[in-house]
């Protein structure tokens, strides 16, 4: 690449560009620009030349149309070692253009706004300077494309330095840029989808931020980044918690705290969940959040241990005092008071997050995505809740209040376990979970023993339908006294008549939770 001897600068965040832009004027480089650009490093005192003068036209239609002008995008492309290309330059009078400093209209921080009308988000679709971008991207191997204000003062310490760029930083810049006008584009597709209501288009392009590089993945051998979905409020997210404390959060963090925090949520009253290997171990409800954890710790005190807590109360001082006591990986909540912080900061290695609570009445629902071999699995969250009235009670005698009150708690808890799922309850605490077996009554087994003594007089919750009777038989056994599942099996008579010779009352609920 020739020594750069023109620049093109047009940018929306015009952070460090006056000072960029007078570096290169002092390696004696033309600058050209457009509109509010040009303005500022004029009354700054910068040699430029408006993009009119260069093409000849006018800026036309309120702005909409100044740089798209063969004058523009052929001193971009044109290929500065291919002679018909200069031939074809000069008999047009075009001059090359070397350097391209742009970045877009703020179409995202538009639609952020609340007050954002349809008009303002097409208002703020930039179509020229997408264009010079991807042109310059395109003939990187003599053009010099600058998206990023982080850039500057790499670009101007080679031009400095060597009067050009090297391939590999023009490279690098290229990629950066394709990056850019994708994101960018990806913004635009999903605001109009969502307008729209159409969240499975035929193609589904995301734009997500890198918010964090994590050491690793799962295991050592595995990279691994943790992105943020670019668009929308996500500050009662996992993407949006705070850390008052701790190490970096692993990859194995942040999945298991996000298990916790949509688990914890389902419950209005102070709740506790611990989650370990994204399943939970312990889950408890209490007058108060001391008695919830305590619950939750009594749940499965050895499961518990190293494992991750979530809550949707704040933090007292009394609760942290407990929680102190054994190892956890992480504290979620929606606050923490200021002895409690004082209590578990002493523990250095302990992560506290904060993430605000759920907005409530938020349009639309949420997509849940899933990499497979060669593609992406999408599908709405599963949000779907237990209305008591819709269950229908199929055997002779049906649950007491108080075993209503314990199937309901069970089968929120349920929803959120591995399948094959099963979790028996008791007293407003979990006392027996199986997860993620073969079958159904393998996973009933391992839930009654670790219930042990406290299966007697529990329920069960199951997330989905019991294809034969021995899941009941297991239950009834261990002295379940109520049953809370989908139904539709073909054999569900066999169960209820199974659950009818035990005693057992036994609700179907028509929802099935399936989670993989």
């Amino acid at each position: 690449m020739a020594n750069a001897k023109r620049a093109l600068i047009s940018v929306s965040d015009k952070t460090g560009i006056v000072d960029f832009a007078q570096k290169l004027a002092s390696l004696n480089m033309e600058i050209i620009s457009t509109g509010g650009t040009c303005r500022l490093l004029k009354e700054a005192g910068i040699p430029v030349k408006n993009i009119s003068e260069v093409t000849g036209f006018p800026e036309i239609l309120d702005g909409r149309v100044k740089t798209l002008h063969p004058k523009i995008h052929g001193g971009i492309l044109a290929k500065r070692d291919t002679a018909s290309h200069l031939e074809q330059l000069k008999e047009n009078g075009i001059g090359t253009i070397d350097v391209v400093i742009v970045n877009l209209y703020p179409f995202q921080k538009t639609i952020e706004n609340p007050d954002a009308t349809l008009e303002d988000a097409i208002e703020n679709i930039d179509i020229g300077g997408p264009s010079m971008l991807r042109s310059a991207a395109k003939n990187h191997q003599d053009v010099t494309v600058v998206t990023d204000p982080q850039d500057y003062d790499r670009v101007y310490r080679e031009l400095s330095q060597q009067g050009s760029t090297s391939l590999e930083t023009r490279r690098y810049l290229a990629a950066k840029a394709f990056n850019h006008t994708a994101y960018y584009d990806a913004l635009i597709a999903g605001y109009f989808n969502q307008l729209l209501d159409n969240p499975f288009p035929d193609q589904l392009t995301m734009t997500f931020t890198k918010a964090q590089s994590l050491r690793y993945g799962e295991n050592p051998h595995q990279k691994a980044a943790f992105y943020k979905k670019t668009f929308g409020n996500h500050s009662h997210t996992l993407a949006g918690a705070k850390q008052l404390n701790g190490k970096e959060l692993s990859y194995n963090n942040l999945n298991d705290a996000n298990a916790a925090l949509e688990l914890v949520r389902e419950f209005d009253q102070p709740a506790v969940v611990a989650i370990k290997h994204m399943n939970p171990c312990g889950v408890g409800l209490g007058s108060n959040l001391l008695e919830a954890y305590q619950k939750a710790y009594e749940a499965d005190p050895v499961s518990i241990f190293g494992g991750i807590v979530a809550t949707n109360q704040t933090v007292d001082a009394q609760t942290a005092a407990e929680m102190k006591k054994i190892f956890l990986e992480i504290i979620l909540a929606p606050a923490f008071t200021e002895e409690a912080l004082e209590i578990l900061k002493t523990k250095k290695n302990l992560r506290l997050l904060t993430v605000e609570e759920a907005a409530k009445g938020q349009a639309g629902i949420p997509l849940k995505l899933q990499s497979i071999g060669g593609g992406l699995l999408v599908q709405e969250e599963d949000l779907k809740s237990l209305v008591k009235d819709e269950c229908k009670v199929v055997t002779d005698r049906a649950p007491s209040e108080e075993e209503w009150e314990q199937l309901l708690f069970a089968w929120k808890v349920v929803k959120h376990v591995k399948s094959n799922a099963i979790v028996l309850a008791k007293d407003f605490r979990t006392v027996g979970v199986g997860a993620g077996q073969m079958n159904r009554v393998g996973s009933a087994k391992i839930a009654i023993e670790q219930a042990q003594e406290a299966s007697k007089g529990s329920v069960l919750a199951s997330d989905a339908f019991f294809p034969m009777r021995d899941t009941v038989q297991a239950a009834a056994e261990a002295g379940v006294t109520a049953i809370i599942q989908p139904g539709g099996s073909i054999r569900d008579e066999e169960s209820i008549e199974e659950a009818n010779r035990h005693g057992i009352a036994m609700v179907f609920t028509g929802i099935r939770h399936f989670k993989h």
